[in-house]
């Protein structure tokens, strides 16, 4: 119990929620204003400006992809609260730096640099997982997953309001102070009991050594669920190159086509942040392997028919439909993660997760771009239905385990 007479676990969900929130505000909030900031950085052609732009965006989900794993052995080494506190406060004065950018290359910089501090979001859901009670844990992860997935969603609406109501430099400013309070409140309330264990540190594997995975009780299900977690994010990035063509298709280029379009790209996301919790909750009673096995199902059928529909308010239906079975899938991959990791790893499984979304993304974008240019608009949401399809086959397949009551 803490001094106030509320147990640890729930005084660390909160404050770890409110960081996660923010760091995934800080994550997305740049996408509204993205190339008009670059654009105010320099001269640019019309062809340059699009890809300068790509680059400050795919900066820091590259370096993300590379670092994560790092900063989770180090985690696991150090203690969790330790590299929250670090990765929030390098987060806090990477974006900060943003806004006194005065050329496109220094943001090219600092998005890499907010890539390498991004550890706030994998180590915080570690801190959770490792401090609630296992009865506990599932809900738990359930709703820091509604952290970071609510600040993704509603930080390019954040942002463009800021931008509009300030202006897009103090857009930065903000989110580096609401970071920094985040650091506060993590610095002061958080709690963290887990010791590194010398003897098991002193045994792991390198990160360069192939056969790392072996550090883990069921190495073969660990690896499935990352290469899930690529697949599904791969699938949910993979909408969004076309989802405002897409709208603007249906639309017959008439009305707010970009406000409908902002609307639809949200409703996954909105779907999630109400969800997340409810199946935690519901795979803590029945067994997270079940929700799993629900959420991809659900997906493969509200996904495939998406591309056939020539209303928007069916695709917006669709698109709500897509995330609350999204939902059973992203903090089900953690809870199942959480419960097959030894606590000495748990930082290091989680920041592969997050190296795994990061891949996703960026594999997921190039994706529906390429696919839509072959087979039109409705290939991406087929092509993404299949790609569930086959995750789900190979899981079934492929691991066991996941038949089996966890």
């Amino acid at each position: 119990m803490s001094d106030s007479g509320q147990p640890v676990w729930q005084r660390n969900l909160l404050v770890l929620w409110f960081a996660t929130f923010i760091a995934g505000t800080g994550f997305s909030e740049v996408i509204p204003f993205l190339s008009l900031y670059v654009s105010e950085l320099g001269k640019f052609s019309h062809g340059n400006l699009s890809m300068v732009s790509g680059l400050v965006y795919a900066a820091t989900f590259v370096v993300v992809a590379v670092t994560a794993p790092m900063w989770g052995r180090f985690a696991d080494r150090h203690g969790r609260k330790r590299l929250l506190l670090q990765t929030t406060i390098g987060s806090a004065i990477a974006i900060t730096l943003m806004g006194l950018v005065t050329n496109a290359w220094q943001l090219v910089a600092l998005r890499a640099a907010q890539g390498f501090f991004a550890g706030v979001i994998p180590n915080a859901t570690a801190l959770v997982a490792a401090e609630t009670p296992k009865k506990k844990e599932g809900y738990a992860l359930g709703i820091i997953t509604t952290g970071y997935v609510g600040g993704n969603l509603l930080g390019p609406i954040l942002g463009g309001f800021l931008a509009g109501l300030f202006s897009i430099r103090v857009t930065f400013f903000i989110t580096g102070g609401l970071l920094f309070l985040s650091f506060l409140l993590s610095l002061f309330m958080v709690k963290e009991t887990f010791k590194p264990d010398p003897k098991k540190i002193k045994n792991q594997p390198s990160l360069f050594d192939i056969h790392f995975l072996r550090e883990f009780p069921n190495p073969k299900l660990t690896a499935w669920l990352l290469v899930s977690t690529i697949i599904v994010q791969a699938g949910l990035y993979s909408i969004y190159p076309v989802i405002s063509l897409f709208v603007k298709e249906l639309m017959n280029n008439h009305g707010p086509i970009t406000v409908v379009a902002g609307i639809i790209s949200s409703l996954p996301g909105i779907a999630m942040l109400i969800a997340s919790p409810f199946w935690g909750r519901l795979g803590d009673r029945i067994g997270s392997n079940k929700i799993l096995i629900y959420g991809f199902i659900f997906s493969i059928i509200f996904y495939f028919p998406q591309g056939f529909f020539t209303s928007v308010i069916v695709l917006g239906i669709l698109r709500f439909l897509v995330g609350i079975s999204n939902a059973a899938i992203y903090p089900i991959i953690q809870t199942l993660l959480a419960k097959k990791t030894p606590a000495g790893s748990t930082g290091m499984v989680f920041s592969l997760n997050q190296a795994a979304q990061a891949i996703g993304a960026v594999v997921g974008s190039m994706m529906g771009g390429f696919i839509s240019n072959i087979f039109d608009y409705s290939g991406v949401f087929v092509f993404t239905a299949l790609l569930l399809l086959v995750n789900l086959i190979l899981l079934e397949w492929r691991v066991p385990e996941i038949r089996k009551n966890h």
